[in-house]
Parts: structure tokens; sequence; C-alpha cells
């Protein structure tokens, strides 16, 4: 789908109901409240009407589309942008091409950003990279204390896992610890994994065995040495990811700040994770009719 037939095929807010509820009850309309049979009302192509607990709704109700008054239209258009830019799009850029205020796109962006969500998903296995990278301000130094040491002021730490030929993982975290580090591989990592492969940090090792993950399954590549790839043996995957991150962040956000940093994660890890989907934007307006509303207060405190 292009963004030409987007706005073709959805050009009227009814279209773009019908297409919404297809997505979110494929066996026709549910009560949002009793999960009853519920109709269309005679008189209105958007209230939805269930008679065993008496009442009105929409098929924006209790979703991230809850409460807006932006037509339709505009939330698709918004979440195609999104979907089909690869290193992400930003509120200014949605803002001119919508035609809304900034308040407004950058408030659209986190709702839509909040259903990219993966919701308990599988623990990765076969061949897994695990890397670490910091994001924001300067870096003093390549390697050494300020690069793995005290967590600076002025950079936040993001965990990264892929598994290769599969998904990807992106973590904030607060330290790069060997106890940090157990708890991700415990958490996102198969006991029946293949191998790990990381850089010399000398926190690995002792996290991968604190996470119970034992025998021959740790492979590490010296960059220090300036070898980046030995055989088999690389992080180059989950660098590359990284690499996307980062040119992200510089090239199209420009700015993340910490506060909000898990949901441009949550945003990049979705759409990669996809990146060879034909129906990335159908998806997405799935996950967005079933997840949770994102109010402004909650965003902003």
């Amino acid at each position: 789908m292009t963004i030409i037939d987007l706005c073709t095929t959805f050009s009227t807010d009814e279209r773009a109901r019908e297409l919404l509820e297809r997505l979110r009850w494929p066996d026709g309309p549910k009560c949002v409240r009793c999960q009853g049979d519920a109709v269309r009302l005679a008189n209105t192509m958007k209230l939805l009407y269930c008679k065993a607990c008496d009442y009105q709704f929409t098929v924006t109700a209790g979703t991230v589309f809850n409460d807006s008054h932006l037509p339709l239209i505009k939330w698709l258009t918004a979440t195609y942008l999104l979907c089909e830019a690869r290193k992400g799009m930003s509120a200014n850029q949605i803002k001119r091409n919508i035609g809304v205020s900034y308040k407004t796109a950058w408030y659209l962006c986190h709702r839509i950003r909040s259903a990219m969500k993966e919701v308990n998903p599988e623990p990765l296995g076969g061949i897994v990279e695990m890397d670490e990278t910091f994001i924001g301000g300067k870096q003093r130094s390549r390697f050494g204390e300020d690069r793995r040491g005290k967590h600076r002021e002025d950079k936040e730490i993001v965990i990264g896992i892929k598994q290769r030929g599969g998904q990807l993982r992106f973590f904030k975290a607060e330290d790069v610890k060997s106890g940090t580090l157990a708890k991700f591989i415990k958490e996102n990592i198969s006991q029946d994994v293949e191998v790990i492969m990381t850089d010399e940090w000398n926190a690995y090792p002792k996290a991968i065995m604190a996470a119970g993950i034992s025998g021959r399954r740790h492979e590490t590549i010296k960059h220090k040495d300036g070898i980046y790839v030995d055989g088999d043996v690389t992080t180059n995957g989950i660098e590359s990811a990284f690499s996307l991150l980062k040119r992200g962040i510089v090239g199209s956000w420009h700015k993340v700040s910490a506060k909000h940093l898990v949901a441009y994660l949550d945003e990049m890890t979705f759409r990669f994770n996809r990146r060879n989907s034909k129906t990335l934007f159908l998806e997405t307006l799935q996950h967005m009719v079933t997840a949770d509303p994102l109010t402004y207060e909650r965003l902003t405190t």
C-alpha cells in the first residue's frame, strides 16, 4: 500500500471506521463493557450499541484513539508515515505532513508509539548477539571508565540483544554491571541458546553464568584489538541495529529525552522486527485498537 492508496481507500471517516472495526473485532462488534454482541445504530455510522448493558460506544473507545478529535484519515496517515520511515519521523515532520500543531503531532506520535510494544515475546535462541551503547551527551573516550564505568549524567545506556536472522530487543538500563546484564539475559534469552556473542567487556562472562547459561555457549570478539569478525563470531548485527537507532536520533528525532527514550526504543524494535512484513501498517493499526489509551497527563508527568 502506498500513501496514495491509503488516502484514496480511506478518504471518508466511515471507511476508516470500518477498517478499525474489522481489525478490532474480526467476528463482529463486541461491547467494550460486557463483551456482548453489538450493533451499529441506524441513525449514525459512528455509534455502536449493546442491548445487553444498554451502552453506546465507538470503535475508538478504550484505544489509543480515545477522545481524539482528529479525523481518522490523519491518524491513519501519521501511522503510515511512522511505519514506512526506517529511521523514524519527527513530530515536526508529521506536523507539516498532516497539517496539525506541533503539540498535537507530538502527542499523536507518542500514542502510536505506545501501541508499538512486543507483548509476551518469545525468548531468543540460536545465535544471539548482545552489546551496549550510550545515547546522548559527548563521548569522552572510546574505552575505559567514561564508557562503561559510572553512569554519567549526560548519557543513557541502551542494551541491545539480537537473534541472528531474527528479532531485536532494545532496553534502557541504569548500568552495564554483570547483575544488570544477567537480568536482561534471563528475561530475553532461552536457556537452550546455541551461543551468545559479545565483545570483551568483562561483565559478560559473569552475567551469562549468573543467568544460568553455562558450557561453551559464550564467544567473544576483541574490538580493542581491531578484530570485528572472527569466523562466525561477530557482533556486527547488533552494531548495525545500534547504527540505525542513532541515525534515527541524529537525523530524524534530533534529540530524545531520557523520560521518553523507552518509547522510541519500542518504536524502533517494533518496526525493525517487521522490516520484511508487507502488512506492517495493518499490524500497527491492530495493536492500536487493542492497546490501552495514553492520556496527555500520564505522558507528561
